[in-house]
């Protein structure tokens, strides 16, 4: 070859090199806290949402996740408010009067039980479908409360059902007599104090040792976050269908408005779309895992897996058709929400919409595609957040 054509090859080579070299240089990389454990299912699922914001944004943006390591539970609101993390997975439960209107809307998941074995198995998916249109499109105040933490909302998610998860047997009215329960909301907290228990507020990162050292005698929370919390350790007894309802104040991929706002609009369309997957997976999986996760408790550890006395079970549903009532009231009394009644009234047939929709979903992927077209991918990534 002659050295002219020589140096030319070699030059545009140095050249298409730079190039590439520049892109990769001038990707963005965005910072994901998770308060869960390294190989939990939701770290798992974080993962899986880094990997989708990176194809979803040709490879513009990537995150980076942090679990348990950068912020835990606690940790996590101000740490997204504050620019600790780009992104974090948000339990607004944890903070209630900073997140009351979403708060109010997750607390209400308890009417699930009113739609029996139509919806079995399925219920956090349903209610998820429903929570993120309805904050999307009809929540201002959602947004407002989310705005005034300097984040902004593009996906959430729940656990399966919630049961008691104790250190003793508790399946009768009168064995739920003066037991402390850790309580992740407050409709179970109000659940409690109408058998005449003490609700206790943990994180679930201490809940392990406060249920271990005897500090709480059960934990209400969901059959797989016995283990990706370790809880299951420290369990001896599950009551399955009691109190009910699923976790579904996770607003799990919250972003700081700052970093938000600084991308662009494709980059911002990328991360509602892998919002809308993540937010599916998460309620998919943990439906899925339930059954493991008992199967092996009972066989493999030997802990007692009971059902709910009938007496027990009739005055939960009893105390959840009365709950529906009295949670706009709470709301309005205790954190200032003055239309809880009428969010709950619209969002109702929202539910039933998705009830519907979700019925027929074989897979995590199909839910994902479903919660896409439905309601993330008509988010205008132009305006949200800006």
């Amino acid at each position: 070859m002659p050295v002219t054509s020589l140096v030319r090859v070699l030059s545009t080579s140095l050249v298409v090199g730079g190039m590439a070299l520049s892109s990769v240089a001038d990707a963005r990389t965005l910072s994901y806290a998770i308060g869960y454990p390294p190989g939990s299912d939701s770290a798992k699922a974080a993962q899986n949402y880094a990997d989708r914001v990176e194809k979803f944004s040709d490879g513009e943006l990537s995150v980076k996740v942090y679990p348990l390591s950068l912020l835990n539970f606690a940790e996590t609101s101000a740490g997204i408010r504050d620019g600790m993390a780009d992104i974090g997975y948000l339990l607004s439960a944890y903070f209630p009067s900073e997140y009351a209107h979403t708060n109010l809307l997750a607390e209400a998941a308890m009417q699930l039980q009113f739609f029996g074995d139509e919806i079995q198995g399925k219920e956090g998916t349903a209610y998820i479908g429903a929570l993120a249109e309805y904050i999307f499109f009809q929540c201002e105040e959602c947004h407002s409360e989310f705005e005034a933490q300097n984040q902004v909302f593009t996906g959430i998610a729940s656990s399966s059902n919630y049961m008691l998860n104790c250190s003793e047997p508790v399946t009768t009215v009168e064995e739920l007599k003066g037991k402390r329960l850790r309580a992740a909301g407050s409709q179970w907290s109000r659940w409690a104090q109408t058998f005449d228990a003490s609700p206790v507020t943990l994180s679930g990162n201490e809940t392990f040792e406060a249920l271990e050292q005897g500090v709480v005698d059960c934990a209400i929370i969901s059959a797989p976050d016995l283990e990706n919390l370790g809880i299951i350790e420290a369990t001896t007894d599950i009551t399955i269908d009691v109190p009910g309802g699923v976790f579904a104040g996770a607003p799990i991929s919250n972003t700081n408005r700052s970093t938000w706002q600084s991308l662009t609009d494709n980059q911002r369309t990328a991360m509602l779309h892998a919002g809308a997957y993540i937010s599916a997976e998460i309620p998919w999986v943990y439906h899925q895992r339930e059954a493991a996760v008992l199967e092996r408790a009972r066989d493999e550890m030997g802990i007692e897996v009971h059902t709910a006395s009938k007496e027990l079970q009739e005055a939960t549903r009893a105390f959840v058709r009365k709950d529906m009532e009295v949670i706009s009231q709470f709301y309005e009394e205790i954190y200032g929400v003055t239309n809880g009644a009428e969010m709950l009234e619209e969002f109702r047939p929202v539910l039933e919409k998705w009830v519907e929709l979700v019925k027929d979903v074989d897979s995590q992927e199909e839910l994902g595609e479903l919660y896409w077209n439905e309601v993330f991918s008509k988010v205008d990534a132009s305006t949200h957040g800006m």
